[in-house]
């Protein structure tokens, strides 16, 4: 049962269920458009709003597809940029001008592999694949509902702790779209779960998962990696293993539970919302929280918002690190996904 307070949001969460409903079904039954591409089109997203992980899971896919021999790119709507139209990623890139997570992924890549931000993902699909060289695949990094491109392949994610078939509609939940929303997908991945999950908690959790999806969609489970502290702005080692945190991310949950279990004491947790653009003042007060030989630690999404020009004074004389994370799929779940993603390049394929 949801929240009391979620109880009398309810009727204004049915409202907004039935505009997407409508807007769905036009789409649905052609009277909408949606354009459909030459080359394979892959499409991460959600249905909760925010913190899903789809960042690390695009970063995934990129990987296996540059290693079976295909030359992707990546399209994001650049969530919380200060720019609009599109714009391809380069050296001059910050947050403010392509947004956070798109900036990650040029940086993660090395400007390897395209990185392109266009709030129309029609237009910014026709304008990638009019590059020379052209794109073998594109990667959509939070398109599940830009129903104006229909992927090839489009994979649903949602956490462990929070998903999408416990939840409601906004306002009255987090949802950003009906749980029948569901059935577009092709691949459902739980995203953020515990590395210890059993087959019969996940033969519990798929069961749920299919009350919503098309019979028999591939449900697949992921974990999350995490490496070694990497310093933001300069070099450096970690002192103490008292530390700051420093996160304006939608769920820091899963991180401060690996840091305590990892041994580090969080002394103070400054916590901002999701693509919080860091000021000055921000800095100076996590600068305030700091005794000698601690260390403040933050994510590699926030590390790239610190580095904004502005703020690159203040980041470098601090100690400050982010955590990296990589994504690993629980049992035979990479193995069944590259197959999957394989499938896409033969003649024919139907996925």
């Amino acid at each position: 049962m949801p929240h009391p307070l979620a109880l009398l949001l309810l009727p204004f969460a049915w409202l907004y269920a039935a505009v997407l409903g409508v807007r769905n079904w036009l789409y649905d039954k052609g009277i909408k458009e949606t354009a459909r591409f030459a080359v394979p089109v892959i499409s991460v997203g959600n249905l909760r709003a925010g913190g899903t992980g789809k960042t690390p899971h695009v970063a995934w896919l990129v990987r296996q597809l540059q290693a079976a021999g295909q030359q992707p790119a990546i399209l994001s709507r650049g969530y919380g940029r200060q720019t609009r139209g599109y714009i391809e990623a380069d050296a001059a890139a910050t947050a403010a001008t392509i947004g956070d997570e798109p900036l990650q992924h040029y940086q993660d890549f090395r400007g390897q592999v395209p990185v392109v931000v266009c709030e129309n993902r029609r237009t910014g699909l026709e304008n990638l694949l009019r590059q020379e060289p052209a794109p073998s695949v594109v990667v959509l990094d939070d398109a599940y509902q830009h129903r104006r491109v229909q992927p090839t392949l489009n994979i649903l994610l949602t956490e462990q702790q929070r998903p999408f078939y416990q939840d409601y509609v906004l306002p009255a939940g987090r949802l950003r779209e009906s749980r029948v929303g569901a059935r577009r997908a092709d691949v459902v991945v739980v995203t953020k779960c515990e590395s210890l999950l059993n087959a019969a908690q996940q033969a519990a959790i798929t069961a749920w998962v299919r009350r919503y999806t098309r019979p028999r969609v591939l449900v697949l489970f992921s974990t999350y990696a995490y490496g070694a502290p990497v310093a933001v702005g300069g070099t450096g080692q970690v002192g103490s293993p008292e530390i700051v945190l420093l996160t304006g991310i939608a769920q820091p949950g899963p991180l401060l539970d690996y840091l305590t279990g990892a041994g580090y004491q969080i002394v103070h947790h400054a916590a901002f919302a999701d693509h919080h653009a860091f000021t000055a003042a921000d800095i100076a007060a996590v600068a305030k929280q700091l005794q000698p030989g601690q260390s403040v630690f933050t994510t590699q999404k926030d590390a790239v918002r610190l580095l904004e020009p502005a703020l690159q004074a203040a980041v470098a004389a601090l100690p400050i690190f982010y955590i990296p994370i990589q994504v690993e799929f629980l049992a035979d779940g990479a193995a069944q996904l590259q197959q999957l993603l394989s499938s896409l390049f033969q003649p024919h394929a139907v996925v």
